[in-house]
């Protein structure tokens, strides 16, 4: 099974969690668009989705799902996808640029739901570099900072944030203590957040496989296998 294939699993996976008359948070990337194609397809009776992203924003529109702004609301449930998990259900997000705004909607929400591809799945974090959204007049200066985490921070030229602030992507860490890193980076002093989701990890993750499609965890605590 492909790629593609396996993210689609996943996001069909995820409908079971979403109930009638409830807002649910949306993430951002392309396992999420799967997601909300699938949403749309089954035309639950929601009553409107708060977006992490303008992308995801313009294709909930699409489909007719109305937006709802979080200060509004109260969230049933968040769904969205990452980078990197590890078995903690401690992600890296925002290679797509929309981490501050995932983090606000997990953090709101109720309950995190993860959705991915197996291959997302890692030992240690830090394969992936860890994206950092920052003011753009700090960034010389956080980058400075980030040397001394002993991260390799590549600005992320050309690209601007929904926030309008810029990214820096932290290459060359292995992330043994992700709350650790996630506190130390978020004190740097024009860092708006960084997308270790590791103090409000995710509370479940659908992976998507070649055998069908794994929860972690399970009510038991472990794996469980569906399909």
């Amino acid at each position: 099974m492909n790629a593609v294939a396996k993210k689609q699993h996943a996001a069909i996976a995820a409908l079971q969690y979403v109930y009638d008359d409830t807002v649910i948070g949306v993430g951002t990337g392309s396992t999420v668009n799967h997601f909300i194609d699938a949403l749309a397809a089954r035309n639950l009776r929601i009553r409107g989705a708060v977006s992490s992203s303008e992308a995801s924003s313009e294709r909930l529109r699409h489909h007719g799902i109305d937006l709802v702004d979080l200060n509004s609301t109260d969230l049933d449930v968040y769904i969205d996808g990452a980078d990197e998990a590890d078995q903690h259900l401690r992600l890296i997000k925002g290679g797509g640029g929309a981490l501050t705004r995932e983090k606000i909607i997990a953090a709101a929400a109720r309950r995190f739901i993860c959705i991915a591809d197996d291959s997302k799945l890692v030992a240690v974090l830090g394969t992936f570099p860890l994206p950092v959204e920052v003011i753009p007049m700090a960034r010389s200066y956080v980058a400075r900072q980030l040397l001394r985490l002993n991260g390799r921070p590549v600005w992320r030229d050309g690209f601007v944030t929904d926030n309008g602030n810029h990214v820096l992507d932290v290459h060359g860490m292995s992330i043994t203590d992700p709350v650790g890193l996630e506190n130390s980076i978020n004190q740097i002093v024009g860092v708006v957040t960084v997308g270790l989701f590791a103090k409000r990890p995710a509370d479940l993750l659908i992976l998507g496989t070649d055998s069908g499609v794994t929860t972690l965890p399970s009510k038991d605590g472990a794996a469980k296998r569906i399909g």
